[in-house]
């Protein structure tokens, strides 16, 4: 059973943030720190990414470990009442993530997912963000 009134929820649910995230704004911070800029919420690419180089056509998502369903991660863990709810709604986000990786891909872009979980670390996801985007840089150097 909820322990807050149907109001209370939803004003509470009001609350949750869809762009400029607490994840959100750390990924941006580390990537504009290694000397990369980028554009926020581009319209015109699918799923309007968190962050697009549109120069390199890579992309990074942001995504919270229990609105996206983090496979195997203890935040992604599902509620206790209302499953009847929150079941379909969980699930069709996943297969909107699904959906939205292959339209990038056939539109030739290249995606990294960021999970809120990974924070906690953050060298290693300031190495795997450096990686990603300067990853074609050495390709068309011919390296």
């Amino acid at each position: 059973m909820d322990t807050l009134t149907p109001s209370e929820r939803s004003a509470r649910m009001r609350l949750v943030k869809n762009k400029d995230t607490r994840p959100e704004l750390v990924v941006r911070q580390l990537t504009y720190a290694l000397g990369f800029r980028y554009r926020l919420h581009v319209k015109t690419v699918p799923g309007r990414p968190d962050l697009v180089f549109s120069g390199r056509r890579k992309v990074i998502f942001v995504h919270g470990c229990f609105w996206h369903r983090h496979p195997g991660c203890s935040l992604a863990r599902l509620p206790k009442s209302r499953l009847e709810f929150w079941l379909p709604k969980l699930e069709r986000n996943r297969e909107r993530d699904c959906e939205t990786l292959k339209g990038l891909a056939e539109q030739g872009w290249k995606v990294l997912v960021i999970w809120e979980c990974e924070l906690g670390h953050r060298e290693v996801l300031r190495t795997r963000i450096k990686k990603f985007l300067e990853e074609s840089e050495k390709w068309n150097e011919g390296g």
